[in-house]
């Protein structure tokens, strides 16, 4: 299993992001996919979720109506719009299965300035 996320960057609040992961090794279109997040100082926490079925979405509350998770099983990759940028979304994003296999990739770092 093979995670590389992509996309990451320095905005200010208020500003934009798209994040990109592909993920290989395993049959993509068969298992649900999140994207996690990890704070300066904090453990890493679930932020989006979508489903390998029917392609049904579930987001963490405090992005909710922000962020759009989406992925094209075609090209084995997963995507993360992040829209209205705040400080707080200052982290280390990371994608995996749900639930999360033992491997992670090295994330890429999203950085809001105020």
């Amino acid at each position: 299993v093979q995670l590389v996320e992509s996309g990451g960057g320095l905005v200010q609040a208020g500003g934009s992001l798209r994040l990109s992961c592909t993920l290989s090794g395993f049959i993509f279109d068969e298992y649900a996919v999140s994207w996690f997040r990890q704070a300066p100082g904090k453990g890493r926490q679930g932020v989006a979720c979508i489903s390998s079925i029917d392609g049904s979405t579930r987001y963490e509350d405090s992005v909710q109506g922000r962020f759009t998770i989406s992925r094209d099983n075609g090209k084995g990759t997963l995507y993360l719009q992040m829209s209205s940028l705040k400080p707080e979304d200052t982290a280390v994003y990371f994608c995996n299965t749900d639930p999360p296999s033992r491997i992670w990739g090295q994330g890429t770092q999203v950085t809001v300035s105020s």
